[in-house]
């Protein structure tokens, strides 16, 4: 079914223009703008040009996805298939089918959504042409990845996002980000260089480098050896960027140092290129290399998931100086070790929560990052001691609104039934009950039960966050008389901080804080509450999360029976 008829060649045309669009945008973007189209300023003609490419890409992928046969999800559809080097037997071979449609989606928006964010608040930092034009380098290497059929295109664009990445978080980064750019690269690229190894020996051995053809083969052109050592080189790449723990440590450093449209981009959709790999290539690939090392995937994964949250926690408490930025940063250890659990068990219930809680995940920690940046520019930090003893009730008594909105993210990421964050978790920790035949039951039934004391980890520092950024520190003493409470402020005790944020006598438009009864406006100060460009940008992920959370079958019916045939060798 199909909810408008487009035909082949227009539905080939849109995915091709997905991909290559934002590209030529980005070399737009470097060119002086034409006389009629440059408005007050320059910079804000190359703001609206990065705002206009990602919405007329997301136009495209919107109307790719209603032009898809959702009757056949598991058949490769809008393909393009060219030879580019015939000796070498490398095509340009495009196409999409229900695992890569939802993160074709996903891309599209996200960057969008991130366009129109910059639009009204750019990061400090160089020529905004510069920063448009890596974000849109960014979106079509992103793009590229999920739609390529060719291995070594696949590697092409795996790689092609590193370089924007990397100057994103140096040049428009916060403190630290020259060393946090250079992990970054350093750890992606070590990895990239063993996958490309791998992918090699691949085609090599099979004779194609043409990825269709491969799962159709499901394997059986190569020895087990081959496979084996396969999946280890590519793996060790796939994970670097997933992360995978103990792969991880670049990502913390990264995320706290990236302007708030890098960590979101980061989070949102880079770290889903990793486990996309996973899917893609090693499953349908080489199943027998995966048979081996899926009990090791599933091991690393769950002690990412207890180690992410434990991290997590530590940063959480009183005391410890934690980032907000980090501690999201770190959660997201613990999400993607959901992900690579659910890829290890081989199954389909593992595979498609393994694919819904990549959508979920950057779904919602789109959203944690987008409201983390907010906060930090509020207050001029994202320290959780500062947030939540200097500032005090700071958002439910001062951005009420926001403070809403990040509550409600951070429900969703712990996995509360009836959002996004709850369909993926489960499903995975159901296929870990049941791999796959020749795992190891004992043992992948263990990692499920510590997989499920790690959601009861993720709850805790997620309340924890949300006690304490949205309502501040209470004080030491609960019984005071009315004139021992009077010299305090209304949101606890003194600060043994210096305030960050707007002065107590105005708010940052420069208005005077709205007094309410009961309330101290003298000691109270009102915050800018969400603003509309913040809304606009924010809403879709906010009802995105609710959709799926509600209607998780809209993602299912395409995931599962591409799934199904992919673990199937490409017979249905």
């Amino acid at each position: 079914m199909t909810v408008i008829d487009i035909s082949a060649s227009v539905m080939q045309f849109l995915l091709a223009f997905i991909v290559v669009a934002p590209l030529l945008g980005a070399v737009a973007a470097l060119l002086p703008a034409p006389p009629g189209l440059k408005g007050k300023n320059p910079d804000q003609a190359v703001l609206r040009h990065g705002v206009t490419v990602t919405g007329a890409v997301l136009v495209a992928a919107i109307v790719l996805a209603v032009g898809f046969d959702h009757d056949h999800p598991a058949t490769m559809q809008a393909t393009t298939d060219i030879s580019w080097i015939p000796a070498l037997d490398v095509r340009i071979h495009l196409g999409i089918d229900g695992i890569s449609l939802p993160l074709l989606l996903l891309t599209a928006l996200l960057t969008f959504l991130c366009a129109l964010y910059s639009y009204f608040k750019l990061p400090a930092g160089p020529s905004p042409k510069a920063f448009v034009a890596l974000v849109l380098v960014l979106e079509s290497g992103t793009l590229a990845t999920f739609a390529v059929l060719d291995l070594l295109l696949f590697f092409l664009a795996f790689e092609m996002v590193l370089i924007p990445m990397y100057f994103l978080i140096a040049r428009w980064g916060g403190g630290q980000r020259q060393a946090a750019a250079w992990k970054f690269i350093l750890y992606t690229l070590l990895g990239s260089v063993v996958m490309l190894l791998g992918l090699l020996l691949i085609g090599l051995k099979s004779g194609t480098f043409d990825m269709v053809a491969l799962a159709t083969d499901n394997g059986r052109g190569l020895t087990t050896s081959v496979q084996v050592i396969a999946v280890l080189a590519i793996g060790v790449g796939l994970a670097v960027k997933t992360p995978m723990w103990p792969l991880h440590s670049w990502l913390p450093d990264a995320h706290t140092a990236a302007p708030t449209v890098g960590s979101v981009l980061l989070a949102g959709v880079l770290l889903k290129m990793g486990t996309y790999g996973f899917v893609r290539i090693l499953l349908p690939v080489a199943p027998d290399g995966m048979r081996t090392f899926a009990p090791y995937l599933a091991a690393f994964a769950v002690v990412g998931i207890v180690y992410g949250s434990l991290a997590c926690l530590a940063l959480a408490r009183t005391g410890a100086k934690g980032d907000l930025k980090r501690l999201i940063a770190y959660s997201s250890v613990g999400h993607m070790g959901f992900v690579l659990l659910g890829i290890a068990t081989m199954t389909p219930t593992g595979v498609n929560g393994a694919l819904f809680a990549n959508i979920a995940h950057g779904l919602i920690t789109g959203l944690l990052f987008f409201l983390v940046g907010a906060i930090k520019d509020r207050y001029g930090t994202a320290d959780l001691d500062t947030l939540a003893g200097a500032t005090g009730a700071a958002l439910y008594g001062r951005a009420p609104r926001l403070g809403a909105l990040l509550a409600f993210a951070a429900i969703a990421s712990l996995g509360l039934p009836g959002l996004a964050g709850f369909w993926g978790e489960m499903l995975t920790l159901f296929g870990a009950y049941s791999p796959a035949e020749g795992l190891s039951r004992p043992a992948f039934r263990t990692f499920m039960a510590i997989g499920a004391f790690g959601t009861l980890l993720t709850a805790a520092y997620m309340l924890i966050v949300v006690r304490r950024v949205c309502m501040g520190e209470h004080p030491p003493h609960s019984r005071l008389s009315p004139d021992d409470r009077a010299p305090r402020t209304a949101d606890g005790p003194e600060p043994s901080v210096t305030p960050v944020g707007p002065e107590p006598s105005a708010t940052p438009d420069g208005s005077e804080p709205s007094a309410t009864a009961g309330a101290r406006p003298a000691t109270t100060p009102q915050l800018a509450d969400i603003r509309t460009y913040e809304a606009v940008a924010w809403t879709p992920l906010a009802a995105l999360t609710v959709l799926a959370g509600l209607w998780p079958a809209v993602l299912l019916g395409l995931t599962d029976p591409a799934v199904q045939q992919l673990l199937a060798g490409g017979k249905s």
